[in-house]
């Protein structure tokens, strides 16, 4: 199961919505605290300001690309390991017809049941744990039948090239599913996260005391730009979110495997 950490919790829209409004109500500090020293400051501390304000906005956008550079390879990792695992699953089966004729009907009604299973557990949201446990613990137990499977039928039949396939096929199918599992539990650290929401807070409230300072509101552009910053934060929580966000890993490949095997 995946590690359940502070924000994992929280919808991405509550997320993102509850930092505009941060932002928003930062800057409106920020502009009231410069309106309130504005007649005590001289030109060199309003041009010290404006420096510190580029230096921010700059720290922003290294932080906005590292971390949505992070999020987006992680869901290219997953989308390739369910791919690998439809593979390793597709090419399993086509391997059955290898085994003794005993077996043969046995083992692919174990792989239908097995990819029913991986499918479902696909569809379900990392916060329903007592569902994906249950899920879990029959996918289990379908490997271990399948695998005892394997043995009885190396005992029939121990050539390499027939049962020997089958049995490489099958060990493919175990590593791909614990390696899709272990992708889908590598995710941004929240501490980075964190970071990067303080650095937005701070970026809205320094370009609010820049405004405060020269006198002048311009509300409409700092609205915009916040909202801008918002919807990329939406898009690096839910690209880093396997099984809770909006934006889903495709089924595609494992949905037409389920498909092929059915007919």
């Amino acid at each position: 199961m995946i590690q359940q950490e502070l924000l994992y919790g929280y919808s991405s829209v509550a997320i993102a919505a509850t930092l505009f409004i941060a932002i928003i109500m930062f800057n409106e500090a920020g502009f009231r605290v410069g309106r309130f020293i504005q007649g005590s400051t001289d030109s060199e501390v309003k041009a010290l300001t404006g420096s510190i304000q580029a230096s921010i906005l700059g720290l922003l956008a290294l932080l906005l690309g590292f971390t949505f550079s992070m999020s987006m390879q992680r869901f290219d990792n997953r989308s390739m390991a369910l791919i690998d695992e439809a593979s390793a699953m597709g090419t399993a089966i086509l391997r059955v017809q290898l085994l003794p004729d005993k077996y043969k009907n046995e083992a692919n009604e174990y792989f239908k049941r097995y990819v029913d299973l991986r499918v479902e557990i696909g569809k379900l949201d990392f916060t329903k744990d007592e569902e994906r446990k249950t899920y879990s613990n029959k996918i289990i137990d379908v490997q271990s039948k399948l695998w005892s499977l394997a043995i009885s039928a190396t005992n029939d039949d121990p050539r390499a090239v027939t049962t020997g396939a089958f049995v490489k096929s099958l060990n493919d199918v175990i590593d791909s599913q614990g390696k899709r599992n272990a992708l889908l539990q590598m995710h941004v650290p929240e501490v980075v996260l964190i970071l990067l929401f303080v650095v937005f807070i701070s970026s809205g409230g320094i370009l609010g005391y820049s405004a405060g300072l020269s006198g002048k509101r311009i509300f409409a552009p700092i609205v915009l730009i916040s909202l801008l910053i918002t919807l990329i934060v939406f898009i690096i929580i839910d690209l880093d979110r396997p099984k809770r966000g909006l934006i889903q890993v495709n089924q595609g490949a494992m949905i037409e495997l389920q498909d092929n095997v059915h007919n």
